[in-house]
Order: C-alpha cells, then sequence, then structure tokens
C-alpha cells in the first residue's frame, strides 16, 4: 500500500509518500517539503502568529493535494513541538482541522523519542546491542536508550535548533557572550537527565538522527548524501568541538557554502552544533553514527505493526 506521513515540524512540514506493507522496509517513493520554521514564529506570548497559521494551513493544503496526486491511500499527519507547546496550539489545530480536514495529532516529546528509536532499531537491526539515540529537531532534543525495540528511557528537551537561534542567538553572527551563555544552558539542561541513561550502563552504540546531524557530520568530512543511504557516515566529538568555535564566527551567508548546508538552516547549524557537542561530551562519546531513519519512519513502522 501506498502511504503518506505529514510531518508538521518546528522547521518543515514534510510529507514522505512511501510504498510499504507488513514485514516488509517501507520505499520512499517522493517527498515534499516546505520550510515554515514554526519555532521562530511564535509572538512574544508563545502563539503562533496569525500569519504563521494561515501560511501552515496553505502548507498543508498543498501537502495533502500532492499526496492525493502520488495515489496515497492514507496519510498520517502529526505535529511536534512547535504546535504542542504554542499557548494556541489547540485553536490552531481546530483551524487546521475545520480548513484541510487534516487532524493533526500532536506527539508528546517522549512519544517523538519513542519512534525515532524505534526507526533506528529497525534500520541499524538487534545486532547494534543497547542503543543510545540522538535527535535534534527545530523545537526540542530527544534522548533515547534501550535495548529492544521500545526504548527503557526516553526524555524530551526543549534545546531545539529553531528554537535556541530565535530565543538565544539574535545576532548574525551571533555575540560572543551570547553563544558563551546559551553554552552553560545547554549544558545544565542535558546534565539533569544524565544519569536517567548512565544507570542503563555503556551503550554499544551512539545513534545521531535528524537534519542537524546529518549537516554537522557533513561539514565535519562524511561522506555525501548522493552517495547514498548505506555509506556509513559519522561523527567525532573531537571533529565537533574544532568546528563549534568556526561555526560561531561566521555570518549565515558564509555557513550555506559549507558542504551539505542548506540556507534555510545555515542560522540554526551553530545552536544544533552546540547542543550535539553539549551531548556528546556530557554522555562520554566520541564518535556517534548517523541514521537515516528518524521519527517519519518510526511513525511508519508503528502504523505498519499494527496493520491486520
Amino acid at each position: 500500500m501506498r502511504l503518506g506521513v505529514l510531518d508538521v515540524g518546528s522547521n518543515t512540514v514534510h510529507l514522505l509518500v512511501v510504498d510499504a506493507h507488513p514485514g516488509a522496509r517501507p520505499l520512499p517513493a517522493y517527498s515534499h517539503k516546505a520550510e515554515l520554521r514554526l519555532a521562530e514564529l511564535l509572538d512574544e506570548g508563545g502563539a503562533i502568529s496569525e500569519g504563521g497559521v494561515e501560511r501552515l494551513v496553505a502548507t498543508i493544503r498543498e501537502a495533502l493535494q500532492v499526496a492525493e496526486d502520488k495515489g496515497v491511500e492514507s496519510v498520517l499527519p502529526f505535529a511536534t513541538s512547535a504546535i504542542r507547546e504554542a499557548t494556541n496550539g489547540e485553536e490552531v489545530l481546530r483551524r487546521v482541522a475545520q480548513e484541510t480536514d487534516a487532524a493533526l495529532q500532536v506527539l508528546s516529546g517522549e512519544d517523538e523519542a519513542r519512534l525515532t528509536f524505534l526507526a533506528a532499531r529497525r534500520w541499524l537491526g538487534w545486532s547494534a546491542g543497547r542503543l543510545l539515540v540522538l535527535d535534534i529537531g527545530g523545537g526540542s532534543l530527544e534522548i533515547a536508550y534501550g535495548l529492544d525495540e521500545d526504548p527503557d528511557v526516553a526524555v524530551s528537551l526543549p534545546l531545539g535548533a529553531g528554537r535556541l537561534t530565535a530565543g538565544d542567538l539574535p545576532g548574525d553572527p551571533p555575540d560572543a557572550e551570547d553563544v558563551r551563555t546559551l553554552r552553560r544552558r545547554v549544558r545544565a539542561e542535558i546534565a539533569k537527565v544524565v544519569s536517567e541513561f548512565t544507570r542503563y550502563g555503556t551503550p554499544d552504540r551512539v545513534v545521531g538522527t535528524s537534519k542537524t546531524f546529518k549537516q554537522l557530520a557533513r561539514i565535519a568530512g562524511a561522506a555525501r548524501s548522493a552517495e547514498g543511504l548505506y555509506v556509513q557516515r559519522e561523527l567525532t566529538h573531537k571533529k565537533l568541538e574544532e568546528w563549534v568555535p568556526r561555526l560561531a564566527g561566521m555570518p549565515a551567508e558564509e555557513r550555506v557554502t559549507l558542504p551539505g548546508v542548506s540556507e534555510g538552516r545555515s542560522r540554526q547549524l551553530l545552536a544544533g552544533a552546540l547542543v550535539a557537542e553539549a551531548a556528546m561530551d556530557l554522555f562520554g562519546v566520541e564518535t556517534l553514527e548517523i541514521c537515516p531513519w528518524a521519527l517519519r519512519e518510526g511513525v511508519i513502522l508503528r502504523r505498519l505493526d499494527h496493520l491486520p
């Protein structure tokens, strides 16, 4: 069957179309995305602006039309931290449902972490042993650890690259004191949850998912996406540590010239790097692997698991 997963995230609205059936690997058939950066469209009261809501409705309507054009039998629409934490989130959901007929399921942060972990587990297989999975989104950081398909522990922290850029790094390039202040805050937040994971023991493998980790690995020397999904890509703490101060000194227009960095995410890359470097340091990770599957694939896999 042909499924579509509509991910209303903090950075993008992304429709992924796959051909799938229970027991088989979902095969990507089409991808349609639009960058809205909802995490950066919140007003001082934490609400998504009227203009932002109108753009969101129009973008979802367009994505649903694309799904129809591509022959999708069923669309799985969900939303993450931007709508989950917006003070007018319920109103936004009602507007979307009324104007597009899409009933967005709002995932909790823990749901995000667990579904992303499921995707990484299925991609790497049982032989990967105990997994520690890190995912940096636009609005939040998800961390999960476990031996099975359902992690033993999963948490979500409000440390997304888009959220931190909008709230803590206004300059371009950012002020050095702002960078130091954000670095301290990010490390303090992550340090609060480290003990919840370390009591389960040392992971056999550490995995990074999300666009942020992929871009950081690429600028640190990992293979291009054009070389295929099955090429092993890694990010080392040493390389990342070298890149953080370099990114801090670059304006967004200069970061775009780096390999693999898109214009839409160039401003967020420093905040994402600060979160990634802090997580790797505090969890004692020297090297992590980049996994091409993440939350969207986790949603699809969970749906397939429940089909008769």
